[in-house]
């Protein structure tokens, strides 16, 4: 049992240290000489006018956000229809239920508008 706690340690241990590593040693090899035209905002090759800063209608991240749950909560349901022939009965209910909840608050945000892009 003492041997298992060993591999865990060792482990983190590496993934704390490599990232901490590559972090490191790129702030020591990069090359640092900042001037007026490399900290001005770059867009898309041209030219910014006006300020950067313009604030976006919340309802944009809304919208964002609300894709992104559904697309997570989809992506569930792919061991399920892996192993759907080895499953119970009890298994696929689960899974029908599950995707009720998901139709569910799919209506939800639907009703309240947060599927309208204005």
């Amino acid at each position: 049992m003492q041997n298992n706690w060993l591999y865990i340690g060792l482990f983190a241990l590496v993934a704390f240290l490599l990232p901490t590593a590559a972090i490191i040693i790129a702030g020591l090899l990069s090359p640092k000489k900042p001037n007026a035209l490399k900290n001005t905002t770059y867009e898309c090759g041209m030219e910014t006018i006006g300020p950067s800063w313009i604030q976006f209608k919340a309802q944009y991240y809304v919208f964002a956000l609300v894709f992104l749950v559904f697309d997570v909560e989809t992506i569930f349901l792919f061991p399920w229809a892996v192993a759907y022939k080895q499953l119970p009965l009890f298994g696929v209910i689960e899974a029908v239920l599950f995707l009720v909840i998901l139709l569910a608050g799919l209506a939800y945000v639907w009703r309240k508008g947060g599927l309208e892009w204005v």
